[in-house]
């Protein structure tokens, strides 16, 4: 039997997007709009994946969607507006994922792909453990010496996509695409701002080994 997907948007491009995307999965659909939220997420439901279309009026209704997502431990794919994905909040309870509003195919499948197969390994191989430091890839928590880290969504996907890429060096371009999974409006500098405040929050002896290659970007040295 496939695995059970809900999805969630208002908007025809995405439907149309991720009817094509879900195609290529071994998985059964339930679809719908936002005014359709409460038969679709029915009490007691428990899903292989939730995807939310979290844009304009729909971001009310956000709040709802995590906490199902949290009480029923269902991973948890956004779909949000380029300028708003630096403030997204995930539940601490269940994987969790963004794509920006126009990722490509290819992006919204990986993404689903990773979610889907997330809930499959379990959460013991979704910890990474550097010296003192600890990445909880299901929760999205870093913690350096026991302590958290605050880091926002952005910083926190940056981090762990280096360090789960340890020893290859990424432009800062790449980084973009890999990361933010768009072209940013802002410029590739974006990358610099992002790699300094994740070096400060980490702490000197970590932060040596988030490297600068001189003409080319970063690397996560092991």
């Amino acid at each position: 039997m496939g695995k059970h997907i809900v999805f969630i948007a208002d908007s025809l491009d995405n439907a149309y997007k991720f009817q094509q995307v879900l195609s290529d999965f071994d998985v059964d659909i339930s679809a719908g709009s936002t005014l359709q939220v409460g038969k679709l997420l029915g009490e007691g439901s428990r899903f292989d994946l939730i995807i939310f279309e979290a844009r304009g009026a729909a971001l009310g209704q956000l709040g709802a969607i995590e906490s199902k997502a949290d009480e029923t431990g269902s991973p948890l794919l956004l779909i949000a507006d380029a300028d708003q994905a630096g403030a997204l909040q995930f539940p601490s309870g269940a994987p969790s994922d963004f794509v920006v509003h126009g990722a490509s195919p290819d992006e919204c499948a990986a993404r689903v792909r990773r979610l889907l197969n997330d809930k499959v390994q379990g959460e013991g191989s979704e910890v990474i453990v550097i010296d003192n430091m600890v990445i909880n890839l299901a929760t999205y928590q870093v913690t350096v010496g026991d302590a958290p880290i605050d880091l926002t969504y952005l910083e926190y996907a940056l981090l762990s996509f280096l360090v789960r890429h340890c020893g290859h060096t990424f432009s800062r371009d790449a980084l973009l695409q890999h990361v933010w999974g768009f072209d940013y409006y802002g410029g590739s500098r974006t990358v610099d701002v992002h790699v300094r405040r994740i070096r400060s929050k980490l702490g000197p002896e970590l932060a040596q080994r988030l490297e600068t290659v001189r003409g080319v970007g970063y690397l996560w040295n092991s």
